[in-house]
């Protein structure tokens, strides 16, 4: 089995290589990521410059890549065969903090992930559901990344990645989030949906130092709908959840009542 590795909190992020760690365990390792922080770039690709890729040494010493672009970017020269290696499945993380319900479509963790399935592969994202201020980047969390708990998830994640490799049907990825806890205190795993999210965002005005005003409006942690099977609730209940995605987008069942629009009659007439 051969695995890409990417992530979004960049190539020396903690939970990058817990999770590379883990997987070499189980199958040969080619990791690519971005040279700094991408989060939240969601599926965003680099149009009009060139990618930068560079040898970088992790942390243990072992060689990886640098990209100077996105999660996707990195899978994609990959794909495209820049280092010589076809890979039979894309794993995307360990991300510092967790990507449940809606939050999946901002993550560039997931969209890593997601690239798999563009390529013709499985994807596997993975993220650590951690207790931070919400929007701090794994950069940021400074001194809290020793008090994070990788270990379980990346081994948890190196045993789904065979049986995914073996029976996730075409087209979708696993988008898993584990609680920052120890191996010994799980709850165990589960395969959930995806729960909703709700909001709380604020428009705040602020000023730097030169008196120009700008807008916060990232502001609150979120919070979210409690629902039996969600993704939020097997990580209050201490369990890792798993839960099946695809890019498959269209809503076939607005298909048949929007069918019934006259869209075509749309191109004539006059306006007002």
């Amino acid at each position: 089995m051969r695995i890409v590795l990417t992530n979004d909190d960049g190539i020396d992020a903690p939970g990058l290589l817990a999770a590379r760690q883990a997987l070499e365990k189980v199958a040969d390792v080619l990791t690519v990521a971005p040279d700094q922080n991408r989060s939240g770039v969601g599926r965003s690709i680099s149009f009009g410059r060139p990618l930068h890729v560079e040898e970088r040494r992790m942390a243990d010493g072992v060689k990886g890549y640098a990209c100077s672009g996105t999660p996707v970017d990195c899978v994609r020269l990959v794909a495209l065969g820049l280092m010589d290696f076809e890979p039979d499945i894309v794993v995307a993380g360990i991300n510092h903090g967790e990507n449940l319900g809606d939050d999946i479509t901002y993550s560039g963790t997931v969209a890593g992930a997601m690239e798999g399935i563009v390529i013709g592969v499985p994807g596997i994202a993975v993220s650590l559901s951690i207790d931070r201020p919400w929007h701090e980047s794994a950069e940021e969390l400074g001194p809290m990344n020793g008090n994070l708990h990788f270990e379980a998830a990346a081994e948890f994640v190196a045993r789904l990645a065979k049986v995914a490799l073996e029976g996730l049907p075409e087209g979708r990825i696993l988008n898993v989030n584990a609680p920052n806890k120890t191996r010994e205190d799980l709850k165990g795993a589960r395969v959930t949906r995806l729960g909703r999210r709700m909001y709380k965002d604020e428009l705040v005005e602020v000023k730097d130092e030169e008196g120009r005003v700008g807008y916060d409006i990232y502001n609150n942690p979120p919070g979210y709908h409690e629902e039996n099977g969600t993704d939020f609730a097997a990580i209050a209940d201490g369990e890792i959840s798993v839960t099946p995605v695809h890019l498959e987008l269209t809503d076939d069942a607005g298909l048949e009542e929007i069918g019934t629009w006259d869209v075509g009659s749309l191109l004539n007439g006059t306006l007002g």
